[in-house]
């Protein structure tokens, strides 16, 4: 995360957690004229599954409740000079990483990663994520082991693996793949 959404990440943390989810992570993205505040919130891990036994996720009335707080929060404290879009969102499959945290949890998943700096002729790899090593995040490529500071990391996100997810390509004659929503998402222009 830049510095700017680290700012922003850190002053909105409390408010989205009074709200029962947690954030994950903010993108800011400045562009002249109007800027994007995108704001990733998922269920805390702990109420990852519901009192029925079903798995639990965010929903689009999350990101709404979410946005309308966020939002009068932000007209409040001021962070963002000039006019932004403010965008809550789930993770969604392809979800982003922030964190060592994220890293560790997701150990054994696939991530596309992109590099703040050119390391071993690479600004991007896309690789299984072995461990957290302090703070370097190590990927198994298939010429081995690749150890990235977590410093080094511009973005990071898991790809989705489709196959397993019964949504991968079908051969004709087979059975078609179920068919999925789009994750939640809320969006409200500012300023």
């Amino acid at each position: 995360m830049t510095d700017k959404a680290v700012e922003i990440a850190n002053l909105l943390a409390p408010t989205i957690a009074s709200l029962g989810v947690e954030l994950l992570g903010a993108e800011y993205l400045a562009a002249p004229g109007s800027a994007v505040l995108r704001l990733y919130i998922d269920v805390p891990a702990d109420e990852a599954v519901g009192e029925d036994g079903q798995p639990r996720s965010v929903t689009i009335e999350d990101c709404e409740a979410v946005s309308r707080e966020v939002s009068a929060q932000l007209d409040v404290e001021d962070p963002i000079s000039g006019q932004y879009t403010l965008e809550v969102s789930s993770p969604g499959l392809d979800r982003p990483l922030f964190t060592l945290e994220h890293f560790v949890r997701f150990a054994g998943q696939t991530a596309k990663v992109g590099l703040k700096l050119p390391q071993d002729g690479r600004r991007r790899l896309q690789a299984q994520i072995a461990r957290v090593e302090g703070d370097n995040v190590v990927f198994l490529l298939e010429t081995g082991e690749f150890v990235v500071p977590s410093g080094n990391i511009d973005k990071a996100r898991l790809v989705p693996d489709w196959a397993a997810l019964g949504f991968a390509p079908v051969k004709p004659g087979k059975d078609k793949p179920a068919k999925g929503g789009p994750k939640g998402s809320a969006s409200k222009a500012k300023k």
